[in-house]
């Protein structure tokens, strides 16, 4: 399933994606007290049952009428993230001129940095360079983990339990400020920093272990790696 979080006349609505034929069934007039996304997440199993029950009773739309948000519009918490986390991209950062640490370009432990919930932004919306005093913006494709189960301490047999899909974000970030500050947040945390979309696909739906991800510049195919790939892996 790919969930989505559409705005209809100024309001939110949760939704499934068909982007084979590019609509979106909206929910919200057959099962309005599903509530957002986030609740769906929580709602775990059970909100996708009641969903699968009555999706083909909502009104179907095509894209080009509504306005795709991020499907997590304003996340609970901070986005945590792990930095230079494939080895190619780990390499280039290293020797780019704007990694302030004084790490190897392949690290031992992830290096961990979060992105503010106010940096998130729909898909396709504007990214606020203006918002970027050094004019050092760059960008980066990264799968995004959407945590469903809660927890704290959990081992990496069990850690898949508490996935509960995927999406893609655009780690926007100022490099300068990246660099000048050390720590990451401040460059990578500033409004509009943080495009996420356009669904959440459930992990049932998605082998993520031979997925690849891939990220285009006006169609032009700039960044290209297997999540094999990964230095630190999900679980």
């Amino acid at each position: 399933m790919k969930l989505v979080t559409i705005e209809e006349k100024g309001r939110p609505h949760t939704g499934v994606l068909n982007d084979d034929i590019g609509t979106v069934r909206d929910l919200s007039p057959v099962a309005d007290d599903i509530g957002g996304v986030l609740d769906v997440i929580s709602g775990g199993d059970v909100a996708l049952d009641m969903i699968d029950g009555v999706v083909f009773e909502a009104p179907e739309i095509p894209l080009t009428d509504v306005r795709l948000m991020a499907p997590i519009p304003r996340p609970r918490k901070n986005i945590a993230a792990v930095g230079r986390n494939y080895l190619d991209h780990a390499k280039e950062f290293s020797d780019s001129g704007f990694d302030a640490s004084e790490r190897q370009s392949v690290p031992d432990y992830p290096i961990i940095f979060d992105k503010a919930v106010t940096s998130v932004v729909g898909p396709y919306d504007n990214i606020d360079t203006s918002n970027d005093p050094s004019g050092t913006t760059d960008y980066e494709g990264e799968l995004g983990v959407v945590i469903g189960l809660p927890g704290k301490g959990i081992s990496p047999e069990r850690a898949m339990d508490h996935v509960f899909g995927y999406t893609v974000i655009n780690d926007v970030t100022a490099r300068e400020l990246q660099k000048r500050h050390v720590q990451w947040h401040i460059g990578k945390s500033p409004d509009t920093f943080c495009p996420m979309g356009p669904c959440i696909v459930t992990k049932d739906e998605l082998d993520i272990t031979e997925s690849w991800l891939r990220t285009r510049v006006n169609g032009e195919l700039r960044q290209e790696a297997p999540i094999s790939a990964m230095i630190f892996d999900i679980p």
